[in-house]
């Protein structure tokens, strides 16, 4: 094998398939491990084989930089050249999802959704973009452990600027919508199906399509019914059923209309508690959720939420527990998330604080008065979310602005307030 590609130095073959190879490598500048996929020269050079896959490469490099979000594969450099094309990737070493899309190695039902939620999520992203993914598969999902995932392999996508449909012999029968197969123009939609047909398999491990031939699965695409996976798996409730189906649909306007209704749907399934083993108080889909609908962070994109959700930690708290004390040390902020707090100062009430307040802020804003200047506590159950400070001062620039802005916008409402008392006392 050779030794160098570039710059990079090649580790060690990760995997191969009919058209590239794929190699873990060093980034000797950067310091880190990449991927590397290259084309398979003999493809290269066919005459007719090696326009195709070349086109593939390009479409994937002109994504370097663009598709900057947790849960999707990092680009980080491409070189597509007469005699060799090759694409530098971030590096997960966690496997595909592949492994948990048989019997026998399927994954809890809470889990199966977390991940599909947060697809859902990174595949919105990219459509903000104007990108269609167009190669939803397990092969194209990288676990990094945990229930974290990174979508990856977007040589088959579509732009806003690029308006093909599907190349024939390109992509994985299986899981293309009616329209793909039937090389229609395509649109989001189209992913949306192609996720709905993994969740399917993550569910029951099988696809909901099986024949002995592309011919006869494509036949079966455009004139068959997706089956229930409670059918095939015991303890699936009927929300997860419904899910599918309604991703599945053959007419694309009957399906989910956006990424949103999507994950709106998935995330629900978790915070009605409709699965069975549910690990966490707060799954990851419901965190998000929570985070999107407090108002402090509208102005938060999507990666910074997720960033959020890294350095935060949430606690359900029993009424009556006190939750800040008056002159103690102050090295964190809140957020409420549910229930009800009220602040006192020496036992005299000064305000009952609801869902979406943010408390304790100004102790850590305040660096040469790091204390508590009142008590804070819980008036019922309550999900409280809190933020050391350390830990925002090695956020994301952006993430931080954000964070300024919103307590800006707090300490204005406080004094708005404030004001509207002493005119009214």
């Amino acid at each position: 094998m050779t030794r160098k590609l570039g710059k990079y130095e090649l580790v060690r073959k990760l995997g191969e398939g009919a058209s590239s190879t794929v190699y873990l490598a060093r980034d000797p500048f950067a310091q880190r491990d990449v991927a590397i996929k290259v084309g398979t020269p003999d493809i290269l050079n066919d005459p007719q084989k090696g326009r195709i896959y070349t086109n593939l490469f390009l479409n994937e490099a002109s994504l370097v930089g663009k598709l900057n979000h947790p849960h999707i594969v990092q680009i980080y450099d491409a070189v597509v050249a007469e005699k060799i094309c090759y694409i530098v990737m971030e590096y997960v070493p966690g496997g595909t999802l592949e492994k948990h899309a048989r019997p026998g190695h399927l994954l809890p039902l809470d889990r199966v959704v977390e991940l599909t939620f947060k697809c859902t999520r990174a595949l919105e992203f990219a459509h903000r973009l104007g990108i269609t993914h167009r190669d939803i598969k397990p092969a194209n999902i990288l676990l990094t452990g945990g229930t974290d995932i990174k979508i990856s392999d977007f040589g088959a996508a579509i732009t806003g600027q690029n308006e093909r449909t599907q190349i024939s012999g390109i992509g994985s029968p299986s899981y293309m919508s009616p329209e793909q197969v039937r090389e229609l123009p395509l649109d989001h939609r189209t992913d949306i199906y192609s996720l709905g047909v993994v969740l399917f398999q993550l569910l029951t491990g099988r696809l909901p399509f099986e024949a002995d031939n592309p011919f006869n699965i494509i036949y079966q695409i455009v004139h068959g019914q997706v089956p229930t996976p409670s059918s095939l798996r015991d303890g699936i409730p009927a929300a997860l059923d419904d899910i599918v189906a309604r991703a599945t649909c053959r007419e694309r306007e009957q399906r989910y209309p956006t990424w949103t209704a999507f994950a709106h749907d998935l995330a629900h399934t978790v915070s009605k508690r409709l699965l069975q083993k549910r690990r966490s108080e707060f799954p990851e889909s419901a965190r998000f959720n929570i985070l999107r609908a407090l108002p402090f962070f509208a102005d938060f994109s999507d990666v910074e939420l997720w960033e959020v959700l890294r350095f935060a930690n949430w606690q359900r708290i029993p009424a009556g527990t006190l939750v800040l004390h008056d002159g103690a040390p102050g090295d964190a902020f809140c957020f409420l998330a549910e229930g009800q707090l009220k602040v006192s100062k020496g036992g005299k009430p000064l305000n009952v604080l609801c869902k979406g307040d943010c408390f304790g802020e100004m102790a850590v804003l305040n660096r040469h008065a790091p204390t508590r200047s009142a008590d804070v506590t819980a008036i019922t159950e309550s999900d409280i979310i809190t933020v050391r400070g350390e830990a925002l001062q090695q956020a994301s620039e952006a993430c931080r602005m954000h964070f300024y802005q919103g307590f800006v916008e707090v300490l204005v409402n406080r004094l708005n307030v404030a004001n509207q008392r002493l005119a009214s006392a």
